[in-house]
């Protein structure tokens, strides 16, 4: 206990002796300086002159008078300087307008963002992704610590294939075919658009090219050409679909359309000689269907009423044998000339007005013999 008496009364002697560590004070209150203890730092004399007496407050005047000259500022804040100690700078309102202006300016076109009806905003915070803003005005942190990139979400975008020259295709029946198509997208996802792929239409190309060649190889020559056009489509943009899904794009493929299949123009002339040919055959493949149908067609109708006929011979023989025989002697000599008998006794005549007729005319003869 009496340890403990002897360290608090050495401490309090040190703060009450005197008036502290520095001296005693005066009447004004600033610190006598003692004689043999350590001086008050504050009372440092400037270099070269001789040591001060007075209020340590009197080095801090000087201290900041050197500043404010060091600075180009005029005297102390009583004596016509910017006030309140601070150092005095040549058109400080004026520069001080200008700064806040900038400031507001930077706030107010780092921190709103007015995003469209067909946009979607991809925040990212210091560089990473951090959320996505709606259609309508949003707010953010100021630039550099969160930045937004408008994504257009609605426009449906067109890739032509392929960009330029030819694009030769192999089909299934080892033909070659020069093929234009086109590839038309949107974006799904605008956080996969923008962050997944690196190039999103150089990979839509390739995943493209890979399809339409995978799925011609599988088609005929004359299918690519024509018949098979929409098929082809079809299979090609679910393939493309497929393979993107699976990358994680945001990409959405709206569909594929053949713009132009034709042979390389090396053989092009030789391939119309062929087709003319092919179109010519098939033409005589459809006459020679048509004529049959008709044959066909026609013997059926006689097959019919060759039954109908039958089943009136079955309820009368006699009669129906008689008319059968009549109409085939009609048809027979209806372009001879007959006489017919049916009484006996009756001498027939000769018909010499019907011969006459059938006799040929002479020839005339000239007025002058």
């Amino acid at each position: 206990m009496s340890d403990k008496n002897g360290w608090w009364s050495r401490a309090t002697a040190v703060f009450n002796q005197n008036g502290g560590p520095w001296g005693s004070r005066d009447s004004e209150g600033a610190p006598d300086e003692p004689s043999g203890g350590p001086r008050n730092p504050w009372d440092l004399p400037p270099k070269g002159g001789k040591p001060r007496t007075g209020r340590g407050a009197a080095s801090l005047d000087e201290l900041q008078q050197r500043m404010r000259e060091r600075l180009g500022g005029g005297g102390s804040g009583g004596d016509g300087g910017s006030g309140g100690g601070f150092p005095s700078i040549p058109g400080g309102p004026a520069l001080r307008l200008g700064l806040f202006a900038i400031l507001a300016l930077w706030l107010i076109f780092t921190c709103f963002w007015r995003i469209a009806y067909n946009e979607r905003g991809v925040v990212t915070r210091f560089g990473a992704y951090h959320r996505t803003l709606e259609s309508g005005i949003g707010m953010t942190l100021p630039w550099p610590f969160e930045a937004v990139a408008k994504v257009n979400v609605t426009d449906i975008r067109e890739l032509k294939m392929p960009m330029s020259g030819t694009n030769f295709v192999l089909t299934g029946d080892q033909n070659i075919l020069d093929l234009d198509y086109t590839v038309r997208w949107s974006i799904a996802d605008p956080e996969l658009y923008k962050f997944q792929l690196a190039d999103p239409e150089g990979t839509i190309q390739e995943v493209a090219e890979s399809a339409m060649r995978a799925v011609v190889s599988r088609a005929s020559f004359a299918g690519a050409v024509g018949t098979q056009r929409d098929q082809i489509e079809q299979e090609v943009r679910q393939q493309m679909t497929r393979v993107l899904a699976g990358y994680h794009s945001g990409i959405r493929i709206e569909g594929v359309a053949i713009i132009n299949a034709v042979p390389p123009q090396e053989v092009n002339d030789a391939f119309r000689d062929v087709n003319a040919a092919q179109q010519e055959a098939q033409g005589q493949i459809n006459n020679a269907k048509t004529y049959a149908q008709q044959v066909i067609k026609r013997a059926q109708g006689e097959a019919a009423s060759f039954d109908k006929v039958y089943e009136q011979y079955r309820l009368a023989p006699g009669v129906t044998r008689r008319r059968m025989y009549y109409e085939t002697m009609e048809e027979v000599l209806s372009n001879v000339d007959k006489t017919i008998v049916e009484t006996p006794g009756v001498t027939p005549y000769l018909a010499l007005p019907e011969m006459k007729r059938r006799l040929p005319e002479p020839p005339a003869t000239t007025g002058g013999r």
